[in-house]
């Protein structure tokens, strides 16, 4: 990854970022899904979801993740006609240009739903994006992570984004012994979700280096969860602490984060590896046709970035033998739902 993927907002320009979903793309869109009816979703790939214009589009996308700034905002789909089966569809056929799908839970799911259901932010074992709760900077644990808003929230919800390498630079140049603490291996929670064979935790260090490529994992509630659910892993160093806590006042920063107001239609792609991306509490409305409703993809990338050897506690094999990342628990089918499950 170039330098381009170390930015602050206020350096960053919206052309680095914004993509125009053009008006001949939703033709192009709406027959690929008329093509692939036969098709089961999660069998869809380029072959059977033909796109020969708007694959240049996705093209794009994937530099800008690979070779840009980490990050790729397409507006000017258009949603509201689309039945939720077709949505599905065209996320799902999109996304395999750019990526292979990763179950992202227990369940399977390989699209989810952001919703608030209700779920309670305060247990350890709660997902976040499962509550209307503000999410910490984070990343997820796949290569790219792609959200679709199908419905904004009464008011907040923001999301904010910002790159991990600069953060990193940054912390390197001004606080050199917390940024090497970053190297040192964090213990993260499963939160349950735990595949055959491995504990209810894995260990990885926020930043690592491979074949001269920096990549930085990042998911404070994880590593917290961990402390406060196992006594018998150790327990974090001031340093460590001290570490964690100059990441989010970094990221928390104006200077470094920018602000995304996602709009029913709009997707979002984002580059785990080098940006961390967090989601602001909300109030939703009291109508459940108007509640905030987001549909979220993780992908394996066609291209990979070259990962350290510790990113198989959690991503799986790293040899290329299948596509890596995503949650994979024993006897576990996979599924795109409909709704929020």
């Amino acid at each position: 990854m170039s330098d381009k993927a170390s930015w602050r907002a206020i350096d960053i320009q919206q052309d680095d970022w914004f993509i125009s979903f053009p008006e001949a793309g939703q033709t192009e869109l709406e027959d690929a899904i008329e093509a692939s009816r036969h098709t089961p979703i999660t069998e869809l790939s380029p072959s059977s979801f033909p796109l020969p214009r708007l694959s240049q589009l996705l093209q794009q996308v994937a530099d800008n993740l690979d070779h840009g700034v980490g990050l790729a905002l397409v507006r000017g789909l258009k949603i509201d006609h689309l039945s939720r089966e077709d949505i599905m569809r065209a996320y799902f056929g999109m996304g395999s240009y750019i990526g292979n799908a990763r179950p992202q839970n227990r369940l399977g799911h390989m699209i989810g739903h952001v919703k608030d259901l209700g779920e309670d932010a305060g247990d350890p074992k709660t997902r976040i994006y499962r509550t209307n709760a503000r999410q910490r900077f984070h990343v997820d644990s796949s290569d790219i992570v792609t959200l679709l808003c199908l419905k904004t929230a009464k008011s907040g919800g923001e999301s904010a984004l910002v790159s991990s390498l600069a953060i990193v630079d940054y912390m390197e140049e001004h606080f050199p012994e917390l940024a090497d603490t970053l190297k040192q291996p964090y213990i993260y929670d499963r939160k349950g979700e735990i595949p055959a064979g491995k504990h209810a935790w894995y260990e990885i260090p926020i930043v690592t280096e491979q074949d001269g490529v920096r990549s930085c994992y990042f998911a404070r509630d994880f590593i917290e969860s961990a402390q406060a659910r196992f006594t018998d892993i150790p327990r974090l160093t001031e340093r460590q602490i001290a570490a964690l806590d100059k990441v989010e006042e970094l990221a928390e920063d104006p200077q470094f984060h920018l602000n995304a107001i996602l709009q029913p239609g709009d997707l979002q792609f984002v580059n785990n590896h080098v940006l961390l991306h967090s989601r602001g509490a909300y109030v939703d409305h009291a109508e459940a046709e108007h509640k905030r409703h987001l549909l979220r993809f993780w992908l394996a990338s066609h291209r990979p970035r070259p990962l350290a050897p510790v990113f198989e506690e959690r991503y799986g094999p790293l040899d290329g033998s299948r596509p890596r990342g995503g949650i994979f628990v024993p006897d576990v089918s996979m599924s795109v739902p409909l709704e929020a499950e």
